[in-house]
């Protein structure tokens, strides 16, 4: 098959970014895997093949989620001799999927770029968990993508069990489908042939099935599958790197390594669409900071006794609102410490007139200097 720019994505808004940047030496790329050292892009007439990142662009990044990533389109000069091409700049993404760094940082981290569907594959038995659905139901709709969620293994359950997962999923507003992804059963039509252009990413647990799902859709053993450990019941990693590949249909695919936790990095405004139905009770309260705990007049505690909200639904809001208020605290806290070193930084680099010279320059380099 051979692999057109189309395919990949590319599109008029990209064009126009690569023309402003007036460099004909340099060619548009998207990133399809990262290492620790290097990157891998595939470009029109060249395949796949390893280039090197630029200080420029490593300097200009603020954070670790603004340096170049599986799923960006980047701009590359091929260099000359033996040297490795080089990426000189990072196109404007559309979006991208990020989820909190595991562990204890505040840090972003970023699962794929410019993705236009997201598909969170579970399964009806050991690793359903409707809490976790919703938090990567809140990530997505934070990106802008286009969620779907496929129930897998629905020949291991009785019908009933997935009849109640099926309709529990799809309350949440979603699309939901039960399969059987190693027979390639229950796809919607466009998982079955992924649209040229489309790029799709695949997150979820290990062990509930996303190799063979991606497996189906390339129609290759392209992944090694792998089954549930005996002793844990939890699943095996089989995806062991993120990486972008191009399906039979034209579409792109973004595996992800199986997610042992799903963190949020999103805001209070992605969490209130997510949580619409207690949004609209909120609105109802007798006080507009209402904490929603105590506080005398509170509608969705006053819907929690009368049984129309669920006890897990309402704690587990109350739960991630706790968590992102969390995260916002401790970005704030490491933005003024950056603030504190910043400004230590410069105190020193102005300390002579040379320095202040120098930095005058760099603010404004187009300026003219006279002499």
């Amino acid at each position: 098959m051979t692999v057109t720019m189309e395919m990949l994505g590319w599109n008029a808004d990209l064009a126009a970014a690569f023309a402003a940047l007036q460099s004909p030496a340099w060619y548009p790329a998207r990133i399809i895997r990262e290492t620790r050292h290097n990157f891998t892009v595939i470009a029109k007439g060249k395949g796949d093949h390893e280039v090197v990142l630029c200080g420029k662009v490593w300097h200009d990044a603020q954070c670790d989620a603004d340096l170049p990533t599986v799923g960006d389109w980047v701009a590359v000069d091929p260099g000359t001799g033996k040297d490795l091409p080089v990426i000189r700049a990072l196109l404007p993404r559309r979006n991208r999927f990020s989820r909190k760094a595991p562990g204890k940082s505040c840090a972003e981290q970023v699962i794929g770029c410019n993705v236009d569907m997201v598909v969170l594959v579970t399964d009806a038995a050991g690793d359903y968990n409707l809490r976790r659905i919703e938090r990567y139901l809140t990530l997505i709709r934070k990106c802008g993508a286009k969620p779907v969620v496929l129930i897998n293994k629905e020949d291991l359950v009785a019908p009933e069990t997935m009849q109640q997962a099926c309709a529990e999923v799809a309350a949440l507003g979603v699309e939901v489908y039960p399969i059987v992804a190693r027979w390639k059963k229950g796809y919607p039509k466009y998982l079955r042939r992924v649209p040229k252009g489309t790029t799709i990413t695949v997150v979820g647990s290990s062990g509930v099935g996303k190799s063979t799902f991606v497996n189906s859709l390339l129609g290759d053993e392209w992944l090694e599958t792998g089954g549930v450990n005996e002793v844990t019941g939890k699943g095996r990693h089989t995806t062991v790197a993120r990486e972008l590949v191009v399906l039979p249909g034209g579409g792109v695919l973004i595996d992800n390594p199986g997610m042992r936790e799903i963190q949020m990095w999103t805001d209070v405004a992605s969490l209130r669409a997510q949580f619409d139905d207690l949004s609209q009770l909120a609105c109802e309260c007798r006080f507009a900071d209402c904490s929603h705990r105590k506080d005398a007049g509170c509608a969705i505690r006053a819907a929690l006794e009368s049984g129309s909200l669920t006890a897990e639904r309402y704690e587990h809001f109350l739960n991630l609102e706790n968590e992102i208020a969390e995260l916002e605290r401790r970005s704030a806290k490491r933005q003024m410490t950056l603030e504190r070193v910043s400004k230590r930084e410069k105190r020193h680099l102005l300390r002579n007139r040379e320095d202040r010279e120098d930095h005058a320059r760099d603010m404004n380099p187009h300026r003219r200097q006279l002499h």
